[in-house]
């Protein structure tokens, strides 16, 4: 009975446009587990007892926080079913800094790309475009390498398919990225390979992402931007300077941030809008620009 549930749940938000490949997998090893602790319907006993199994603090908050989502769910239609607590297993507060480029070291990483060893056909260019759209747009770096030449739509559009979140989105590009691009795009229809990925590799194909940390790392050196600084300079952080950066616009007007930033969460592809509040609290830059703020607005107060 359980599976049939799942299966219902799954179903219903694949409707939606999720794709839920992991969680259809955690979801059923649940099922199958309840099953076995011989359950019919979803116990709170046995969802804790699961999801407190996993081997991470992080693992055991994902499973039960996806548990809950089901229980609500299934709950709805059948009150047999029990909603077990989602703060059990909090989610680990700590989390990575971010590495924020200046706008010289942006200009470093795309011109560094360029001077790449050219080991096949457009290396540089394809590096130097990767890098550079990136940068502007903050697209995940999955986004970027699964980019098809069908999905740069006319004025100016990316159309980003099926994401981390098995959401699609469309990208707005700046005018001067959009002439980088056809520019990059004339080059890259000189290339007759099968393969319609925007960005190829040596074999003419996708680059793998294990390819693209290497060469990150090469193109680090080359820019001068030593790879052992703290916190470590990421090819994923162009996309938090992305979001840093355009949140550094509104700092010192706190009426527009929360506007702002469900502007900045839809155009990033954030599922959860908690994800775009947290640039707010994890970079330095940001928090002085908006003490600064704070402290312009006492001292308005008590003039």
């Amino acid at each position: 009975m359980l599976t049939a549930a799942v299966e219902h749940y799954l179903a219903f938000r694949r409707s939606l446009g999720f794709r839920l490949d992991r969680v259809s997998e955690r979801l059923h090893a649940f099922a199958r587990f309840a099953a076995a602790a011989g359950d019919t319907h979803l116990r709170t006993a046995t969802a804790v007892a699961w999801a407190g199994a996993a081997p991470s603090p992080a693992a055991r908050h994902v499973r039960l926080r996806e548990l809950w989502r089901l229980a609500r769910f299934v709950h709805a239609e059948d009150p047999a079913h029990e909603i077990p607590p989602p703060s059990l297993y909090p989610a680990p507060k700590r989390r990575r800094l971010p590495y924020i480029y200046t706008p010289e070291e942006l200009r470093a990483l795309v011109t560094a790309a360029g001077r790449l060893r050219p080991s096949y056909p457009l290396r540089c260019e394809v590096y130097a475009m990767l890098l550079g759209l990136i940068a502007a747009t903050g697209l995940r770096v999955s986004e970027a390498l699964d980019l098809r030449l069908g999905d740069v739509l006319p004025d100016g559009i990316l159309h980003i398919r099926r994401t981390k979140f098995g959401k699609s989105r469309l990208v707005p590009l700046h005018p001067t990225v959009v002439v980088a691009l056809q520019r990059y795009l004339a080059l890259r229809g000189r290339q007759t390979v099968p393969d319609d990925h925007v960005f190829l590799s040596a074999g003419g194909q996708r680059i793998a992402a294990s390819t693209i940390a290497a060469t990150f790392h090469r193109v680090l050196r080359l820019a001068g931007i030593p790879p052992d600084r703290h916190p470590r300079p990421r090819i994923h952080d162009l996309r938090h300077t992305v979001a840093t950066r355009a949140l550094q616009q509104c700092a010192t007007r706190p009426e527009a941030v929360a506007q702002h930033v469900v502007a900045l969460a839809t155009y990033l592809g954030h599922a959860d809008i908690a994800d775009t509040y947290w640039y707010l609290e994890a970079t330095p830059e940001l928090l002085a620009d908006m003490a600064s703020a704070a402290e312009t607005l006492v001292a308005k107060e008590e003039a």
